[in-house]
């Protein structure tokens, strides 16, 4: 089971965007790599097509999962979750800091 999700918010521990905030927009769990938003941007060009003028684009690029750490919704602080089963057998993410089920 993976530590991050797609809309989680996380911070940034490593690389030139170290301390940054930002909430998960994609996860590719085969190559253990998230697209965190507004973060590791890179340039792309782009021909000129009929629809499109060209030019040279800022667009987010994956970073790996180990850079990432979760920030629990409710306490606002950086921590990696446990698991932990309910009465029911459902697993859930639980903050090591405010001991609060992470959604």
């Amino acid at each position: 089971m993976l530590n991050v999700k797609k809309k989680d918010k996380v911070l940034i521990l490593s690389g030139k965007d170290k301390g940054k905030k930002g909430e998960i927009l994609k996860v590719f769990p085969d190559k253990c790599k998230v697209i965190v938003e507004k973060v590791n941007f890179v340039k792309r060009h782009s021909k000129p097509t009929q629809k499109d003028s060209g030019g040279i684009y800022d667009k987010e690029a994956p970073i790996n999962m180990s850079k990432v750490m979760l920030v629990c919704p409710k306490c606002d602080r950086a921590s990696r979750p446990k698991f932990d089963k309910l009465s029911d057998g459902k697993k859930v993410r639980v903050c090591r800091k405010c001991s609060e089920i992470i959604v």
